[in-house]
Order: structure tokens, then sequence, then C-alpha cells
């Protein structure tokens, strides 16, 4: 059993997908996302036909997380970096400390297949909202 599972643990951000040409939000066929935890990129894996993905950050000292999308496996790779300032809170015994993630800025570090990048929810307090969308 986990004894976190009714959303008190650190969240997750939630990335979702605009078309650059009309603004209006897509489905992306297939997705690939890595992120650099600190000690080099970890695959996080496939998926398809996905409106939105949570995505974990950095939960150390650091003051930012790099994420990395494409759409191919074999395909060139967009890097973003996420800044943000983060805050701690207990939460119990059981679950411990709870990470909450303040003034999210993105920044579009390599744009291809990712066009641009455009701030939602500028905190992560639980995974309801989009934290970021990315611009096709």
């Amino acid at each position: 059993d986990d004894i976190c599972e009714s959303g008190e643990g650190t969240p997750r951000m939630k990335v979702s997908f605009k078309s650059e040409q009309t603004g209006k939000t897509v489905t992306i066929d297939t997705l690939y996302v890595s992120v650099d935890y600190g000690s080099g990129k970890v695959d996080l894996g496939k998926t398809a036909n996905v409106e939105s993905r949570l995505i974990p950050l950095r939960v150390d000292e650091s003051s930012f997380t790099e994420l990395y999308f494409k759409t191919r496996k074999d395909g060139n790779e967009s890097k973003v970096k996420i800044n943000y300032t983060t805050k701690n809170s207990y939460v119990s015994p059981g679950c411990g400390i709870k990470k909450s993630y303040e003034n999210v800025v993105p920044e579009l570090l390599i744009s291809n297949p990712v066009l641009g990048v455009e701030a939602g929810q500028n905190f992560i307090e639980n995974e309801d909202k989009t934290n970021l969308y990315l611009l096709f």
C-alpha cells in the first residue's frame, strides 16, 4: 500500500500540447520524454496519442530541471529548461516532506521538434492544471 496515494506527495508537472499555427490544443501521436535529474538523462519512455503528460521534476535543491522531448525514436530532440523556486512542507510521518514548485518559467533551449513553449499555471501544488504547453 502506498501511504501517499491520495495526492499528498510531491506533484508532477503537467505538460500539454498546442499547434503553433492555431494555438489550439492538439494530440501528439508519439512522444518520447527524458529528464536530467542531475546525474544524466533518464528515459521516461514513449507514449502514444497523448494529450498531456505528467513529468516528475527534480527534488534536490536545484532551481531547474532539464526536459527532453522528441516525436520519433531516432528523430531530433528538443531541450526545455524549467526554472523554479521550491518550498518544502511536512505532510505526515509516512509521506514525509512534500515539495511544491513556484515561479515556474520554461525556457526552450533546442527547438526541433518543439517549436516553442508557453507557460501555463506558474506554480505546481497538484497535478490538475497544465504548467507547460509545448508548441508543435
